[in-house]
């Protein structure tokens, strides 16, 4: 039996390691996980009652294209939220999920190459998985960019050599980052699209942390397109219900791009997608419409950095994120750390390597820092960052 060569060397997916490093080691304490970003706070209790109510729904074939009920909703948030305006037959598209568009749109719009040679797309330094697997599907080459705390965390795509410029077909960005938590100001995507116009590349810009966020609502790749005026092709944004909504099981995703964009996504996904059941678009629609759930999401997650803030605020190094609902913590390496804290607390904690891969001088911009999710229950995110701060750091 011959198999594909392209994922043979594909490094363990992170909560599979994870599960290897720590599992057959007893918990020191009580179990608190803060390991995967699964947002555990309460949706809204109307959701099921619209689903129940829009039951006959599963009778039929969902349309791949999405109801027109729900592109408009899309349409309507972007328009609230960015004062953007598209057009629901030719800007929005849904997805199963975030994910299933962060890897078809590699498949949908990166060419086989570019000036007579192997494709490039860019990618975070810690990155989400799903942007390197992309990547290799479409015989691109990966080109992970260290998002460091010399960099504010986000990836400096300019300081990149121009001979790889010319061969990159598309970038990567998540904003709010995962896991840092930094966010890319106006200045940042301005000099990123103008990058990308001046080397014609596409900008995948992962935004579903976007209404998670201590302060002011992180500005958008697309008011920020538009302002300078780019190709309408240039930009390609996602967004999600997961995290905004807390309804990560919905799987209620779209993706917002130019009319060439959105044409060929579409027609890829015809042969490919899986089409959102049509009493969960009914739902979805009534959600992305409804911003009081929102709010009140958004204060807790607001609670949680207050409570991060004042029991880690004395440890050094730590930094606050300005979104999204991760800490990225310093230690002096995150594997060994989170087997520690594991066998003494029961604090499960992801090692920030798992998340990396090493530059090309054979360092992990990970490896010194763990990934620590604030999903849970407040008091178990209190307990959990106690133990953190008293067994990894001594600070009180």
């Amino acid at each position: 039996m011959n198999f594909p060569e392209r994922f043979s060397n594909l490094p363990a997916y992170a909560f599979p390691r994870l599960r290897a490093l720590l599992d057959h080691h007893a918990p020191g304490g009580d179990v608190v996980h803060m390991t995967i970003g699964e947002p555990k706070h309460a949706f809204p209790a109307w959701v099921t009652d619209l689903i129940s109510e829009n039951t006959g729904g599963f009778n039929s074939y969902p349309p791949n294209e999405g109801t027109p009920e729900l592109r408009q909703a899309f349409c309507e948030w972007v328009a609230r939220r960015y004062d953007v305006t598209l057009d629901p037959e030719t800007n929005v598209l849904p997805l199963n999920g975030s994910r299933e568009g962060l890897y078809n749109v590699a498949m949908a719009l990166c060419p086989e190459s570019k000036n007579g040679q192997r494709p490039v797309v860019l990618m975070p330094n810690p990155f989400y998985q799903v942007y390197m697997l992309a990547a290799i599907s479409v015989g691109a080459e990966p080109v992970f960019v260290s998002a460091t705390e010399a960099s504010g965390h986000l990836p400096d795509y300019t300081s990149l050599p121009k001979e790889v410029l010319d061969r990159t077909v598309a970038c990567y960005i998540c904003s709010p980052a995962n896991p840092q938590g930094a966010v890319a100001d106006h200045a940042y995507w301005s000099d990123l699209i103008a990058l990308a116009e001046q080397h014609d590349f596409q900008i995948f810009a992962d935004e579903c942390y976007s209404e998670i966020y201590r302060d002011a609502p992180p500005v958008g790749v697309l008011q920020v397109a538009r302002d300078a005026g780019a190709d309408p092709e240039r930009v390609v944004a996602f967004h999600s219900l997961s995290k905004r909504s807390n309804l990560p099981g919905l799987r209620s995703g779209f993706v917002v791009a130019g009319p060439q964009s959105t044409a060929r996504m579409r027609q890829l996904r015809m042969y490919t997608g899986a089409p959102l059941p049509l009493p969960l678009q009914a739902a979805a629609a009534a959600v992305w419409a409804d911003g009081a759930h929102v709010d009140d999401n958004r204060a807790q997650y607001r609670e949680k950095y207050d409570m991060a803030d004042r029991i880690l605020g004395n440890v050094p190094g730590y930094k606050g994120p300005e979104a999204g609902f991760f800490l990225w913590l310093p230690v002096e390496d995150g594997e060994a750390a989170a087997l520690s804290l594991w066998q003494a607390t029961g604090v499960r904690v992801l090692p920030g390597a798992y998340l990396s891969q090493n530059d090309a001088s054979g360092v992990n911009p990970g490896k010194g820092y763990i990934r620590v999710a604030l999903v849970a229950p407040k008091p178990d995110v209190e307990r959990g960052l106690t133990a953190i701060r008293d067994h990894l750091y001594g600070t009180q």
